[in-house]
């Protein structure tokens, strides 16, 4: 009971601490957001679409296609004049300009020309033409077909357009399938679902170790020799300790997978893989804490030393760029630290589908790194209060 006593002590002392939830929740939410629009997108071409608001109903269908197309991220502008200069600012990829009387002359069967601008030194931009070029492609394979049609039934061009509409929809003679092979990817999704995660190593690693001020303000202010005077040990005191910072790291891993499963629609792979990884990565971070709170001497010396020290080995480990990009030396070194196995685990959990036997690995490995910093945790801090070494 002593023990819990203290657990639900620290754990009070923590939550009413407004600075300790801002970095609990707040920053790793406003990081995931920032990170997460950063690295989203990069899998489709920013384009400019420039149309005339009174387009009749084939350029707003053409218009329609390409704000649709899976491989694009549109934005319309009503002159070219403001489009060129979001091209020339790098905030486009390319732009596309639907030209004025596309109805007009389509139904007179005159050819149209779509032109698509791009800055000359851009590669995204040329690329992003072979994407809008299918896009009108297919979009001109219906036109010639109304136009045919029409032809040769002596039916409207309307009425002919909306049945090829229509028989594509309800049949498909030609099927394209795609497979990869070995296509399983060594990174993250983009997007939030590259931000959470990464983050959520980054993050409770780091608050766990800054929560290690407070036992270092508790060393000082003699909290721990007034219980030792008590009929209480040290090794009660240090469970007790473990105990709060373990629920605190499960409360902040569970509020990121909350709000990122319901904010950003963040798919968290396998349930019982990733409660484990989250669990085990708790106890990581659990270590580390106490660790702290039993190493330093001084507050200030956690909140100087910790988060700098929290950022550099997130780096090492992945939490900023995926380790599959970097040379094989510093992809060693990063797997020396905790961060890089638990990355690992999750870019199997959400990029390979896998499921707790395929992470198995990366859990034994986190779980040993959990073992030797709970052990060296308690061992250190223990030896703290029974030497009286407070400060």
């Amino acid at each position: 009971m002593t023990a819990l006593a203290l657990t639900r002590a620290t754990l009070t002392r923590v939550l009413r601490d407004r600075t300790a939830l801002f970095f609990m929740v707040l920053l790793p939410v406003a990081i995931i957001v920032v990170i997460g629009v950063t690295v989203g997108g990069f899998d489709r071409f920013r384009v400019g679409l420039v149309t005339d608001a009174q387009a009749g109903p084939v350029a707003s269908e053409l218009v329609t296609d390409l704000r649709t197309a899976p491989g694009l991220r549109t934005r319309t502008y009503t002159t070219a004049a403001d489009a060129r200069a979001a091209l020339r600012r790098a905030e486009l990829d390319a732009i596309v300009v639907v030209p004025p009387g596309l109805d007009e002359n389509i139904r007179a069967g005159h050819s149209v020309t779509v032109h698509v601008l791009v800055e000359p030194s851009g590669s995204s931009g040329h690329a992003a033409v072979s994407s809008v070029s299918a896009v009108v492609a297919d979009h001109a394979a219906h036109l010639q077909a109304a136009l045919f049609a029409a032809d040769r039934t002596g039916g409207t061009f309307d009425d002919s357009l909306t049945a090829a509409r229509g028989a594509e929809r309800t049949t498909s003679p030609i099927a394209v399938h795609t497979e990869t092979v070995n296509g399983h990817s060594d990174y993250l999704p983009l997007g939030y679902s590259y931000s959470t995660p990464t983050m959520l190593v980054l993050f409770v690693f780091i608050n766990a170790l800054a929560g290690g001020a407070a036992i270092v303000q508790t060393r000082r202010t003699g909290v721990y020799a007034r219980a030792l005077a008590a009929p209480v040990s040290a090794r009660t005191l240090v469970f007790g300790e473990t105990i709060a910072y373990l629920l605190l790291a499960l409360l902040q891993s569970l509020l990121i997978v909350g709000i990122g499963s319901l904010a950003f629609d963040v798919g968290w792979g396998d349930p019982l893989a990733a409660g484990v990884l989250v669990t085990v990565w708790a106890l990581v971070g659990t270590g580390a804490g106490v660790l702290a709170g039993a190493l330093f001497r001084t507050p200030e010396q956690v909140h100087a030393v910790g988060p700098t020290l929290g950022i550099g080995l997130g780096m090492l480990g992945g939490c900023m760029w995926p380790l599959a990009l970097v040379p094989d030396w510093l992809r060693t070194t990063g797997h020396a630290l905790p961060h890089a196995w638990a990355v690992d685990a999750w870019t199997t959990l959400l990029s390979k589908n896998g499921d707790l036997a395929a992470i198995l690995r990366d859990i034994v490995v986190l779980s040993l790194f959990a073992a030797v910093l709970i052990g060296s945790a308690a061992l250190a801090l223990r030896r703290r209060l029974t030497t009286g070494d407070g400060t």
